[in-house]
C-alpha cells in the first residue's frame, strides 16, 4: 500500500484556500486539487507492506504523543520552482510553521528506526493546490492573501490509491497531538 504521513485542515479552510488561488490564478492550465485531497504532507513513505503497519503506528504514536496541539496560520501562495516556471502551486505557512517543522524532524526520526530514508532537504510546511499541466507557466501571485487560521490535534497516517481521475486518499490512522509544549507558538 502506498502510504504517507500528513494534516488535514478542516475542510472550510481548504475549500477557502483553493477559491482564493483559483481567482489569483488566470493560467486555464492549472490541475487543481480536489478540496478533500489539500493536506500538509509531514512524509511522503510510498510503498508499505502491511505487515510493518503495526511497528509504524507505535512509532508515529510515540512521535506525535510529545507534540502538543497547536495552531498553524496560512500565509501566502506561492510556486516551485518558482513564480516564472511554475510547476506546482501551493499555499505557505507562516505562524506555526517551527511547529511543523519539529514534528515534521520527530517523524521522520522515528521512521529511521524502521528503515525509512531520513529526508535530505529541509521540511517547508505547504498545501499542494494545483499542478501546472504541460510547460511551466509564468504567474503572477501576491506575496500575500488573506490569513487563514486553524488548530492541529493530530496527524494522520494515510493510504493512496493512483487513479485515473488522480489520488484518492483514505486515512489508515490517526495520531493525536497530546504532549506539553512549553516553547513559542510561532
Amino acid at each position: 500500500m502506498r502510504v504517507f504521513v500528513a494534516i488535514f485542515p478542516p475542510p472550510e479552510i481548504r475549500k477557502k484556500t483553493l477559491v482564493s488561488a483559483r481567482r489569483l490564478s488566470s493560467e486555464d492550465r492549472v490541475r487543481w486539487t480536489r478540496p478533500e485531497n489539500v493536506h500538509l504532507t509531514l512524509k511522503f513513505l510510498g510503498d508499505v507492506r502491511k505487515e510493518t503497519l503495526d511497528d509504524l503506528r507505535a512509532a508515529l504514536g510515540e512521535a506525535c504523543a510529545g507534540h502538543a496541539p497547536f495552531d498553524v496560520a496560512l500565509a501566502g501562495l506561492g510556486a516551485f520552482p518558482s513564480t516564472r516556471r511554475a510547476r506546482i502551486l501551493w499555499a505557505g505557512v507562516g505562524a506555526g510553521s517551527n511547529r511543523l517543522r519539529s514534528l515534521a524532524t520527530d517523524i521522520d526520526a522515528a521512521l529511521a528506526h524502521l528503515g525509512f530514508e531520513r529526508e535530505k532537504r529541509p521540511y517547508v510546511p505547504h498545501l499542494t493546490l494545483g499542478r501546472v499541466r504541460g510547460r511551466p507557466a509564468s504567474l503572477d501571485l501576491p506575496s500575500t492573501t488573506r490569513e487563514l487560521r486553524f488548530r492541529v490535534r493530530h496527524v494522520e497516517l494515510m493510504e493512496s490509491t493512483l487513479t485515473a481521475e488522480g489520488a484518492t486518499y483514505r486515512t489508515v490512522e490517526d495520531f493525536a497531538l497530546e504532549g506539553d509544549y512549553l516553547g513559542n507558538e510561532i
